[in-house]
Parts: structure tokens; sequence; C-alpha cells
């Protein structure tokens, strides 16, 4: 006669379903993803919640800081550039934004329409994706004692950036369609900025003296918008 089995009676570890570790970690992953999909969506909607004024008040705040670390940066890299590499340096004509018709002061500036100021900022900023990653990347390798530092700033300056073009989406979404306007303004020089050690110094001056005009006019052409949003007078611009 067989024996029952007790209802008591443990199952042993070899006979348990083993876990699918492979499986649960990418569910894990994905469970990850989701939720930064989320996060970024839930700002996103929060963002078009908020109105025109405020928007342009941080992102003010942005290209401010933005314009500051260029700034910081191209001084800091002009002071060791040897008298030669001033001399051979391309000149700012050969931005590759030169090309952009944009106000060349604040009080022309002040008389160009708010969608036109804000599709330029948003035409200049995008076309500084690309170049911005290649000072980015070339930094840890530029001649230069303070390459940490550099590259450093510049991870915050790209972060920045990227805030910042997110930002403007949003806003030129609430200006309407002739904000949304993009001029297109091509990067061509390339991911290599020199074989020898003063071509490069020479070439990422450059490209950074180009960021630095830039990210002025992107910074007060983002001033004017705020000004006018919140109804002050043009003097106080």
């Amino acid at each position: 006669m067989m024996a029952k089995w007790s209802k008591n009676t443990k199952t042993s570890a070899s006979q348990r379903p083993r876990r699918n570790l492979k499986k649960e970690m990418a569910q894990m992953g994905t469970r990850g993803q989701l939720l930064a999909l989320l996060t970024v969506l839930c700002s996103a909607l929060m963002c078009k919640a908020v109105d025109i004024p405020d928007l342009l008040d941080r992102a003010s705040q942005r290209s401010d800081k933005l314009h500051s670390l260029s700034n910081m940066l191209a001084l800091e890299l002009e002071s060791d550039l040897p008298t030669i590499g001033r001399v051979t340096m391309p000149r700012p004509a050969m931005c590759h934004t030169s090309s952009l018709l944009t106000p060349n002061d604040k009080e022309q500036a002040l008389q160009v329409s708010e969608s036109t100021l804000m599709s330029l900022a948003r035409s200049l900023l995008k076309a500084w994706q690309y170049p911005v990653g290649v000072l980015s990347n070339s930094a840890n390798s530029l001649p230069h004692q303070s390459k940490g530092s550099i590259s450093n700033k510049l991870q915050e300056l790209q972060e920045h950036s990227r805030n910042l073009e997110d930002g403007l989406d949003v806003l030129s979404g609430k200006m309407g369609p002739a904000a949304q306007i993009l001029s297109t303004l091509p990067y061509r020089g390339g991911s290599d900025l020199g074989q020898d050690k003063m071509s490069k110094l020479i070439n990422f001056n450059f490209l950074l003296s180009c960021l630095r005009r830039d990210s002025h006019k992107i910074d007060s052409f983002l001033k004017v918008l705020r000004c006018r949003a919140a109804n002050m007078q043009p003097n106080l611009c």
C-alpha cells in the first residue's frame, strides 16, 4: 500500500522552481526606465502648466549660467594661449553660426518681435548641440594644465544647455508657430580638433570663443523677452 504524502511535507530546495534572475533584472531595468520616463513627462507637464513670464524667468536663469560658464572657460583658456595661437586663430566670422542675422545690441533686440527673438535663441542653442559635445569629449586630451577642471565645467555647461533647450521648446509652443521656426546652422568642423598640440589648442579656443559669443546672444534675447513679459520699461531691460 502506497504511503500518502503528509500535508506538512516541505518541498526540498532542489524541487523548488529556480528564479530567473536575468528575467527579473530585465524587468527591474524596464521598471527603472518607465520611472525615469514618467519623471520626465511629469516635469514636462508641470512646465506646460506654468505661464510664460515664469517660464521666461527660469529660462533666463539657465541662459545666464550658460553664458557665465562659457565666458569663464574662454577666459581661462585665452590666458594660456601663446601669441602665435592668438594670431593664427580664425576670426569670429568663421563661426558656424555667423550666417544667422541677429540684432547686434540690446537696442536692436528691443525692436524685434517676441517670436523672432525666441526663434533666434532656439536656432543658436540647437546649433551648439553637437559642437558642445565635441568640446566636452576633447577636454581631457587638451594640452592644458587645468584640463580636468575644464572638462567638468563643459559637462555642467552641456547639462544647462540641454535643460534650456527643453524649456525653450515648451516656451515656443506657447508663443505660436512663428516662435517655432528654426534656422539650420550646420557645424562642419568635425570631431577632431587637431593632431598636434598647438592645432588642438587653437581650434578648441576658437570653438569656445564662438560659443561664448552665441551664449551671450541667447542670454540677451531671453532677458529682453523676460522684460517684455513682465511689462517693464525698455530702459530697464
